[in-house]
């Protein structure tokens, strides 16, 4: 059954129809602050030229700010999407270093990645920062990507869910069940990024079946059905088949292997048939 959650009232979904209701995998690229133009425009075309026709994954690359107006016509009519590493609450304004999703979108962007943890940590973002960018993305036309995660110490202290839940609500307070459906929430455990270390299978499917039921506190089933969970944190060619095939699970923010097209293509290819 093909279902546009987004377009389907709460009140009219049963059960049945929501467990129905197919997410397609994701997979995106954050290449961090690596890539000059040249180099950027090689990788794309490379990806562009060998992602095979039909991917079962939805796939899209976040490049750096200053090569975005680059990459854009290259991946134009590609079937890969254009993200953003961040962007600013505001529309415009004297905000010296900052973007705006209206400036992103004319760039062409459609997604933009929001509330890293590493935004988080060098940049001192927050959750209400995090809650202001996501609505003006929202507004602005591009698909959020919200980070959440813990921190080492916070999950040996056994407080991974407590901490997730409080980042999950605080960055998407204000949001209406039909724009919920529509953004996507990466869980990043902050101790798993560019360490090598990867959440067992368990852990990561605890923590997104968790975000699932807090999709539906904030949203009803209509959010739950339709938002859909990343997975990041050292994902790569062995070891993402199996984390692609857990059930809450609908694909991966990839960080230092979406910079190796062989690597890239592999974990894009690792994602099942649902």
């Amino acid at each position: 059954m093909d279902v546009d959650v987004g377009s389907v009232a709460l009140s009219k979904l049963s059960q049945t129809s929501v467990e129905a209701l197919m997410r397609r995998p994701f997979v995106c690229g954050n290449w961090k602050m690596h890539k000059t133009t040249a180099d950027a425009v090689a990788l794309v075309t490379e990806l562009r030229a060998r992602l095979p026709a039909g991917a079962v994954a939805e796939v899209a690359v976040a490049p750096v700010f200053t090569v975005l107006s680059a990459v854009a016509p290259v991946l134009k009519g590609a079937a890969i999407r254009l993200a953003a590493q961040n962007c600013h609450g505001e529309r415009q304004g004297a905000f010296t270093g900052e973007v705006s999703a209206e400036m992103l979108r004319d760039v062409g962007c459609d997604v933009v990645i929001l509330g890293h943890s590493e935004r988080r940590q060098y940049f001192g973002e927050t959750d209400a920062g995090v809650n202001a960018r996501a609505k003006a993305a929202m507004a602005g036309g591009l698909t959020p990507i919200v980070c959440v995660g813990e921190t080492l110490a916070e999950r040996e202290a056994g407080r991974t869910l407590e901490v997730v839940g409080g980042q999950l609500r605080g960055c998407l307070a204000g949001f209406s069940p039909e724009e919920l459906s529509r953004m996507v929430v990466a869980y990043e455990p902050v101790w798993a990024i560019g360490t090598g270390k990867v959440a067992t299978p368990a852990q990561v499917q605890e923590v997104h079946a968790a975000l699932r039921g807090w999709l539906r506190e904030l949203g009803g089933e209509v959010a739950a059905a339709g938002c859909r969970l990343q997975y990041g944190g050292s994902v790569k060619p062995d070891n993402a088949a199996e984390l692609l095939a857990l059930p809450d699970v609908d694909g991966a923010l990839v960080g230092g292997a979406s910079l190796k097209v062989d690597d890239f293509l592999a974990i894009v290819a690792a994602a099942p048939t649902r």
